[in-house]
């Protein structure tokens, strides 16, 4: 017999399934509450225009950049700017991101104040394109020094999540009270793992290149690009390396809140799982210089650790096809008006 509290959890259960809330109208919602938290004066440095250039510029070093600064806001106005950027992502992904954020403080630390731009958590920004709502295409980003993630809305639906950038500067702090923090552990160690799980014919296969290049071979490209398709496909990896190939996988698509993860992993395994590709360059051995790279059909994944002698990674998440929702805006402009 089912106990009166056990009803009412299975009915809470039950009702939470129903009610289960949107993506795009709780970004709308969180971008709307936020927006109006702020002055007029705060509003012009925060608010863009649709077609303004200014959302295709994504950065993820430390350069001057537009858009509000989170200290530039009052706390109650911050704990709005995080709001957004909860209604997209997971717990974990919004871990990571604010772990990243208090890194810059580990940074002001071991380099001092004289820098051209200072290390500083306050400094990442926040920038709205368009109206929020459920009507017409919007936007908005969340970004400072090794962070930089884009979302892209059209009528109540959204339709891109990328670029979506994560780096760590120290990636494993060694020296003060947080000695030992990874924020990116599992990008970095499931990715050698996943080599080393490799029989020696395949590794040799993944192994493109011997020297890892100095950074993310797609930068902070518009249109992202890989010409190389060398590298071993999940198709031809053995059961237990394939494996550890969907966790890579899903480590970066769980930064995502689990909704949106879900769609993005439903489009990857309808264009083939299988014909994912994996590529290493630089040494496989821990605290050496090394990159990888997947790539499938509707994806490129990057991450690249050689900078501070190995000991600063970059990591990003694109859809080469429709990076800023660009591919599916221009398809509803030519299915709606010939565009």
């Amino acid at each position: 017999m089912i106990s009166p509290w056990s009803a009412i959890a299975i009915a809470l259960c039950c009702s939470a399934r129903v009610l289960a809330s949107d993506p795009a109208a709780d970004m709308a919602d969180a971008a709307t509450r936020f927006l109006a938290a702020l002055t007029e004066e705060q509003r012009m440095k925060t608010v863009f225009a649709w077609t303004h250039d200014e959302r295709l510029n994504w950065q993820f070093v430390p350069v001057e950049r537009r858009g509000i600064q989170l200290r530039e806001l009052a706390v109650a106005q911050q704990h709005l700017a995080h709001g957004l950027l909860g209604s997209a992502l997971s717990h974990r992904g919004h871990l990571k991101a604010t772990t990243i954020m208090s890194l810059e403080q580990v940074l002001q630390d071991i380099e001092g104040p004289n820098r051209r731009f200072p290390r500083d958590p306050g400094i990442y920004h926040v920038s709205v394109f368009g109206q929020p709502g459920p009507v017409g295409a919007w936007g908005w980003r969340f970004e400072g020094h090794h962070l930089s993630l884009n979302f892209t809305i059209a009528n109540g639906k959204v339709v891109s999540g990328t670029p979506s950038f994560m780096g760590t500067n120290p990636a494993e702090v060694r020296v003060g009270p947080r000695r030992g923090l990874r924020t990116l552990d599992a990008e970095e160690d499931l990715g050698r793992r996943l080599l080393t799980s490799l029989p020696i014919e395949l590794q040799s296969k993944a192994i493109v290149d011997p020297k890892a290049p100095d950074d993310i071979l797609t930068s902070n490209a518009r249109k992202a690009q890989l010409a190389d398709p060398r590298g071993v496909t999940l198709g031809d990896m053995p059961e237990a390396s394939r494996t550890l190939a969907v966790s890579l996988i899903r480590e970066y698509v769980g930064r995502l809140r689990d909704d949106m993860a879900a769609e993005e992993w439903a489009k990857i395994e309808k264009a083939g799982i299988h014909a994912v590709r994996f590529a290493w360059a630089g040494s496989p051995a821990k605290g050496q210089r090394h990159y990888y790279r997947l790539v499938g059909p509707t994806f490129l994944l990057e991450y690249d650790n050689t900078q501070n002698d190995a000991n600063h990674v970059h990591a990003v998440w694109r859809n080469p096809e429709n990076d800023f929702g660009l591919d599916a805006i221009g398809e509803h402009l030519r299915a709606a008006h010939g565009k």
